[in-house]
């Protein structure tokens, strides 16, 4: 992915956030707290370095959950309109992962790694995408 400036935001525009710098990677997650938290049939987080992400207006709320896996995940909303904006896996120092639907501009997006595909809803087939891994160890 392209060193590149990206902005975002939440959906009632409290919360705005800049992201500096190259994303590590676009993944695609088919865990049931990615499906819980998306509403969806997976989540999709842009990771990126903390030191990368700038909240530029609004707080974040944050609450901790446990992942698929058992460690902790730290997860920050915004606190007037409840959309996700990142969490952070506190087993992974110094990352962030950004919900990138949050994103001003999605039309780059391109998903590099899928995880937790045993747990994948069974009308989704995986023909083509990215590399994926079953579960995490």
């Amino acid at each position: 992915m392209a060193d590149t400036t990206r902005e975002g935001g939440c959906q009632c525009g409290a919360v705005r956030y800049r992201i500096q710098g190259e994303a590590l990677a676009l993944a695609i997650c088919h865990c049931t707290e990615c499906q819980r938290q998306s509403g969806s049939a997976f989540g999709m987080s842009l990771i990126t370095r903390k030191q990368d992400f700038t909240l530029l207006r609004g707080e974040l709320k944050r609450f901790t959950r446990s992942s698929d896996s058992g460690r902790p995940v730290i997860c920050a909303f915004c606190p007037e309109c409840g959309t996700r904006i990142h969490h952070e896996p506190a087993y992974l120092e110094g990352v962030v992962n950004v919900k990138p639907g949050t994103l001003d501009d999605t039309s780059w997006l391109k998903p590099t790694i899928q995880g937790w595909t045993a747990s994948k809803q069974p009308w989704l087939e995986l023909q083509n995408g990215p590399p994926g891994f079953e579960r995490q160890s």
